[in-house]
């Protein structure tokens, strides 16, 4: 901006820029506006962050030595280099990035123009930051059948404190050899689904599908497998950075490790067969399987066979004859206890001497046919039937019994049960299962313990608090002793199963036993409670009830029975608050803290069942209600401690505002102003509740601003107005008002609107209802934007527009040019106003030269620190003394012409004109 024909100027890569250690990245600069040969040179240097005005030298197109001393190895090693686009653009790249690469790069262009005219250089700020990106995949080695499915897990994360997007993506290398990876389908970084070309017609139809589950885990979903998925699959994740020029930047990508598909083909003219000499053996006999191949002309065909058991690998052979055992058989192949054979190109045998429990299990071979021996493409794959070998095993004396000593008890009395193991001679384990008496099924563990001693209990059981605290001891004797401290009630009973396992050799033998107990419920009373309500969620100020229904063995009405009200509020802040009692006489005793509730409860009492009413619901009634319930025997008196207490299940309430209704108007558009007159911008309501009440607040984006909008006033539901830290001053709180017109329309008033005042506005509106116990916030909408701009004279000034850097001292002055230059029209008088751009975007108008000679300065703090001395009547020049380190910033001025359209009549503008822009940089004394 502001630059003229034949001025150079140098421009970089807008900043800031984040990127991650150990990344490589690019810097481009170029220069226009030179003269003098083609090609440029161009220098790098870096203002660390330890030192932001020391000048550290990394590279340069024209001088080797220009580098310093700690980026010369670097620049050797080609970990810092230039690279030239064309001859007035080049690069900077820096090949692995390090922390101590974070800092404010200037790219330099040494002058080739007759005189020095323009910019020299321009600055870049970077970070590096850590690279918080992983990507991980269990490594699989998976053989499918053609149309089957496969889903496949990939878990991503990152933490990195800028605001980034993740995409991630599922790539297909069709063989081992293959290094171009075709898209399978990703989730870019706008949440885009895209499948590959190859893949694009099964997800159309939902065979292949991305699903997210949570914040970091991804499925990939292939439905009906194909022999073209053949290969290895893996996952990439990529994080993306929104560079200040509107540009996403990968900044870092993850490869996770790859899993391996194999794709059987059904069909075609290749048929596979598997047999056992035996199938059923003894511990120590040999197992002998033979694999055929039926193809036509199988002489001259290429097979690979691959033994499995239960669906893992445990040898292959290739075409050539070649033979690989998988990891976990090699030691017993090279002790000769495993061999594979190929007798003919269509009978392949695979011989286990020595059989023993691991060996147990479904065998299957699959054939690949290969088109040449050499080479990794497959024609198509077969997998024969599975083929169940069983092993018995030998030589096992263990021997189970087992005892209690308590097998009738009463709900909260002790269970004691014994585990007898005799005639074993190798470490046994033990587990305890229960099999309830209502509930037929394998049962549910209550205890285990491992060869080592070590005790787990089941997930049931863990609670010490629902049966106290469980034990399983082991005696000298070989007796597993299980004690439950407190049985619950009549689901307690039923069978218990000892189950004992000895372990040897790798190979078990296991025994079990069961004994049945019966636990008796609490003094023959069986008390349930259950809470409902109709409706789970209530608006403000509507009623709701809740019912306890109570179930017992008996009649209610015989036996005297009190109910609690348990709450607890949303979210929680503790236990459960007791709210109210009704005991067996009628009396109502409410806990003094839930007052609130007592205004407007009304508590029932049925046959069976009893009845809490609330009137008129309120936030601080939402939350999480419970009954107790109490009884007595009956014809005992007094009371004394209840025979039975029980308590309900936990029923949520919530309490919801009415839905807003309402709907702003989105339209875009602009308002124009000539001179300084008086303008309003305009909100507008769409749609509102009749009984509702709006706050509005305004807000402006400047021209210069990077994003964040700013606050000029908000007027909320009862036209109380708070304004904006950059629109306090008195001078912006007189010239910003807002103002309701009508029902549906609100303005902001902009009185006198200057040069500073441009950019674009909207108002952000709140709807806010009366509800039982004060004012609620419904909701809110956003209007679109109105750009205020100036309408230009028909005449222009000619105002110097070169634009300056100037550096000066805390304590000194500066002065800050504006000239004018060229004639101006007879009986005419000028005006000047000088504008600061703050950090926001704001043009902060500082002085003002009407053209009546009066001077205003609108902020006070800096009055008696600006002086325009004007020597001649062109030169608007403003000195700036006793320079504070707040003065940096960037200041322009706007020059007008004024005529009087007559005597005695008003002054009119003429022309108008800005002045280039002024950096002005103060330095610490």
């Amino acid at each position: 901006a502001g630059l003229t024909s034949g001025q150079r100027a140098v421009t970089v890569q807008r900043g800031p820029l984040y990127r991650v250690r150990g990344s490589h990245v690019t810097l481009w600069c170029k220069v226009s506006g030179y003269q003098g040969p083609a090609e440029q040179n161009f220098q790098w240097s870096i203002y660390l962050p330890s030192a932001p005005e020391r000048e550290v030298q990394i590279v340069s197109t024209v001088d080797p030595s220009f580098p310093y001393a700690i980026y010369t190895q670097r620049v050797r090693g080609r970990g810092g280099y230039v690279e030239r686009g064309q001859g007035d653009a080049v690069l900077l790249h820096i090949t692995e990035l390090q922390d101590r690469d974070t800092g404010e790069y200037e790219c330099h262009t040494p002058n080739t123009d007759e005189r020095y005219f323009g910019s020299y250089s321009a600055k870049v700020n970077l970070s590096v930051i850590a690279d918080t990106l992983s990507a991980s995949m269990a490594p699989q080695s998976l053989t499918l059948t053609e149309g089957d499915a496969v889903e496949l897990t990939c878990e991503v994360s990152k933490s990195t404190t800028q605001h980034t997007h993740l995409s991630v993506g599922w790539y297909h290398l069709r063989g081992a050899g293959e290094h171009h990876a075709e898209e399978v389908l990703i989730l870019s970084k706008d949440f885009i689904l895209k499948p590959g070309p190859s893949y694009m017609q099964r997800f159309l139809v939902g065979d292949v599908r991305l699903n997210k589950v949570g914040n970091t885990t991804y499925k990939l979903f292939l439905g009906g497998v194909e022999p073209s998925d053949q290969g290895q699959l893996y996952c990439e994740a990529a994080e993306w950075i929104e560079d200040p020029d509107k540009t996403w930047k990968d900044i870092s990508r993850k490869q996770t490790e790859r899993t391996s598909l194999t794709v059987m083909s059904q069909g075609r003219d290749l048929s596979v067969d598997i047999a056992a000499a035996e199938s059923s053996l003894s511990e120590g006999d040999t197992l002998q399987l033979n694999c055929m191949v039926k193809a036509q002309k199988s002489s001259n065909r290429h097979f690979q066979v691959i033994w499995l058991l239960n669906g893992v690998e445990v040898a292959r052979v290739d075409p050539h004859g070649v033979l690989t055992w998988e990891e976990d058989y090699e030691e017993r192949a090279k002790l000769g206890q495993l061999r594979a054979l190929k007798p003919s190109n269509t009978i392949y045998a695979l011989t286990i001497y020595e059989v023993g429990l691991r060996d147990n299990g479904t065998y299957h071979c699959s054939v690949s046919e290969m088109k040449t021996p050499g080479d990794l493409h497959i024609i198509q794959t077969n997998l024969s039937s599975g083929i169940q070998v069983n092993v018995k095993l030998i030589g096992h004396r263990m021997r189970l019994s087992v005892s209690t000593s308590t097998p009738q008890v009463t709900a909260g009395d002790s269970l004691i049960l014994h585990c007898d193991v005799q005639g074993a001679t190798s470490p046994v384990s033990v587990q305890w299962w229960h099999l309830p008496p209502q509930h037929p099924g394998p049962g549910v563990l209550v205890a285990s313990m491992e060869q080592d001693g070590s005790l787990r209990l089941g997930s049931t059981y863990q609670d010490g608090r629902t049966r106290g605290n469980l034990r399983l001891e082991k005696a000298s004797s070989g007796t597993f002793t299980l004690v439950i401290p407190s049985t619950l009630d009549e689901d307690d009973g039923g069978k218990y199963r000892c189950e004992a396992t000895e372990w040897s050799r790798g190979q078990s033998w296991t025994e079990q036993r069961e004994i049945a107990v019966t636990v008796g419920s609490m003094a023959g009373l069986g008390l349930y409670a259950t809470l409902r309500s109709r409706i789970a969620t209530v608006s403000y100020g509507q009623s709701f009830e809740l019912v306890c229904q109570v179930r017992a063995n008996y009649t209610l009405e015989e036996v005297p029975a009190s109910v609690r009200w348990l709450f607890q509020p949303s979210p929680p802040t503790g236990p459960y608050h007791e709210l109210v009692q009704v005991f067996p006489n009628g009396t109502v005793a409410w806990v003094a803290a839930q007052s609130h509730f007592k205004e407007k409860a009304q508590l029932m009492k049925a046959d069976t069942s009893f009845r809490l009413h609330i009137h008129s619901a309120v936030a601080a009634d939402e939350g999480t209600y419970q009954c107790e319930v109490e009884v007595w025997r009956r014809n005992v008196l007094p009371l004394g401690q209840p025979a039975a207490i029980t308590r309900s299940n936990a029923v949520g309430i919530k309490v919801v505002l009415p839905e807003s209704k309402l709907r702003v108007s989105k339209e875009d558009s602009s308002v124009e102003v000539a001179g300084s007159a008086d303008t309003a911008i305009e909100c507008r309501i769409v749609f509102a509740q009749n009984n509702s009440q709006l706050a509005v607040t305004w807000y402006l984006l400047p021209p210069l601003a990077d994003g964040t909008p700013l606050q000029i006033v908000r007027a909320n539901y009862s036209s109380v107005l708070e304004y904006g830290p950059e629109f306090s001053s008195p001078a912006q709180k007189s010239r910003f008002l807002s103002q309701r017109v009508s029902r549906n329309v609100f303005w902001l008033q902009i009185l006198a609107a200057n040069l500073g005042d441009r950019g674009r506005y909207y108002c952000v509106v709140e709807e806010w209802l009366w509800l039982v116990d004060g004012w609620h916030k419904l909701g809110e909408g956003t209007s679109g934007r109105t750009t205020l701009e100036f309408k230009l004279p028909g005449e222009q000034l000619q105002v110097e527009k070169t634009n300056h850097s100037v550096s000066a001292r805390e304590g000194k002055e500066v002065t800050l040019r504006c000239l004018l230059q060229g004639a101006r029209l007879p009986d005419t008088r000028l005006s000047a106003t000088w504008f600061q751009v703050k950090k926001s975007g704001l043009n902060s108008p500082l002085l003002t030269l009407h053209h009546d000679g009066t001077i205003q300065s609108p902020q006070e703090g800096l009055a008696g620190r600006l002086c325009l001395r004007r020597p001649t009547a062109g030169d608007f020049s403003l000195t700036l003394s006793r320079l504070q380190r707040g003065d940096t910033g960037l200041y322009y001025c706007q020059v007008q012409e004024w005529q009087q359209q007559g005597e005695g009549k008003n002054w009119a503008l003429q022309a108008s004109a800005c002045s280039g822009y002024t950096q002005l940089t103060t330095v610490p004394p």
